[in-house]
């Protein structure tokens, strides 16, 4: 029995599918699979307990570390006792690092890797909707962040092997597809012709007819093209959901960040893409206590949440990372770091819960996820009474909670 254990992103639960078939293919047996994420220091102290608690619970099987923090300090997990190899996030997608695990470190330049192939996963368990990787890597150095150094450069996946997996998880059964990547609105930059995020939305549009739904994970929305935003405005197919690689709502803080966008950008995309599309949701990243944040400036990111009409936040209080320029600017207090993560939550809990409100009522295309719970084009987590089975099915909302609709 293979286990992959997933921590972080929707790029790292695709791998993770990848990851179980290339080590099935390669004949292990016994094994669990730990695919990590480098954000926080929290993700790495979370997996290491889980390594650990995985030791006791199963002492017989083998324990491989991967994935972004395995790439990035992999000197970490090689000193626990209770890991058996370290492989790095190229290595682990090839079958052969599992047929021999007799060398216990195997991690490798990340940036000395240029493409990024497409892993074919047809499959993805006890999942509704399929996750579909067109790009991997980023070419920016933003100053909190480690993950160019855990994915390596931006390289996206040829767009005609984009469109071959497309149809291949359509003809799976799966009614929904979410392109997946690190910096996804940097897609093509590296590929002849230097296509466009947008360009591969409409090619897949177009070409796999029998795609009902689909869904952009993440995007910088200064990078946002405009091929992707007459795809917002024309294709009933692509969900209205977008969610932002925001950060912050403050300028100077953004600047520091060695962000490409200023405040006003966030709002405009979100004003921009709500003439395209009247019913669109928004979500954001946000970073609360960021090296030298002032009160003023925190409020500036709090005041965001309604100016560009937020309402998925997804709030990470700042976590410093070494070889990060960040990580060597005056630190805030941790407390207060804590404390205005939690006022973001708590904006964000607020917003979640107007966006629920106005949404009674209306009717809307559910895609069944498990039992009793699905999720509408927006994205709005919604729970169903008396609805058989999987799949698509089109439900009038009849109540709301702060946290998901009733229908």
């Amino acid at each position: 029995m293979i286990d992959v254990v997933t921590f972080g992103c929707r790029l790292n639960a695709y791998e993770s599918e990848a990851v179980k078939a290339r080590a099935a293919e390669a004949g292990l047996d016994d094994a669990i699979v730990f695919n990590t994420c480098a954000v926080t220091a929290e993700a790495v102290r979370q997996s290491r307990q889980a390594i650990r608690k995985a030791r006791r619970e199963r002492p017989g099987a083998r324990i491989i570390v991967t994935g972004c923090a395995a790439q990035t300090e992999p000197q970490t997990y090689a000193g626990m006792a209770e890991v058996d190899a370290v492989l790095g996030n190229a290595e682990k997608l090839e079958a052969h690092s599992y047929f021999d695990l007799g060398e216990r470190v195997r991690v490798n330049d990340i940036m000395s890797v240029k493409e990024t192939a497409s892993q074919f996963v047809d499959s993805f368990d006890g999942r509704a909707r399929a996750f579909l990787q067109v790009q991997n890597g980023c070419d920016h150095r933003c100053t909190f962040c480690i993950i160019p150094y855990g994915r390596g450069n931006s390289r996206g996946v040829a767009m005609g092997a984009v469109v071959d997996e497309a149809r291949r998880l359509t003809e799976k059964g799966f009614a929904e597809i979410v392109l997946t990547g690190v910096d996804l609105t940097s897609y093509g930059a590296d590929l002849p012709g230097t296509p466009t995020l947008g360009l591969l939305v409409r090619k897949i549009l177009k070409l796999v007819p029998a795609v009902k739904r689909l869904r952009i994970s993440s995007i910088d929305s200064i990078e946002a093209d405009d091929e992707l935003m007459r795809a917002i405005a024309e294709e009933e197919r692509l969900m209205p959901h977008f969610h932002l690689s925001a950060q912050s709502g403050d300028d100077m803080i953004l600047k520091r960040m060695k962000r490409r966008h200023a405040r006003a950008d966030t709002i405009a995309f979100c004003d921009a893409v709500r003439r395209l599309r009247p019913e669109a949701a928004f979500g954001a990243d946000l970073i609360a206590g960021f090296p030298t944040e002032t009160e003023a400036m925190f409020e500036n990111s709090v005041k965001l949440v309604d100016d560009a009409g937020l309402s998925f936040l997804h709030v990470f209080p700042f976590s410093a990372r070494s070889r990060t320029p960040a990580a060597r600017m005056p630190q805030l207090d941790r407390a207060l770091v804590k404390a205005r993560a939690a006022r973001l939550r708590a904006m964000g809990e607020d917003a979640l819960g107007r966006r629920l409100a106005a949404l009674v009522g209306t009717t809307q295309a559910v895609l069944m996820e498990k039992s009793g719970q699905g999720r509408t084009p927006c994205f709005a987590p919604v729970k169903l009474h008396d609805v058989p089975g999987e799949g698509l099915h089109t439900v009038r909302i009849t109540g709301a909670t702060r946290e998901h609709l009733v229908a």
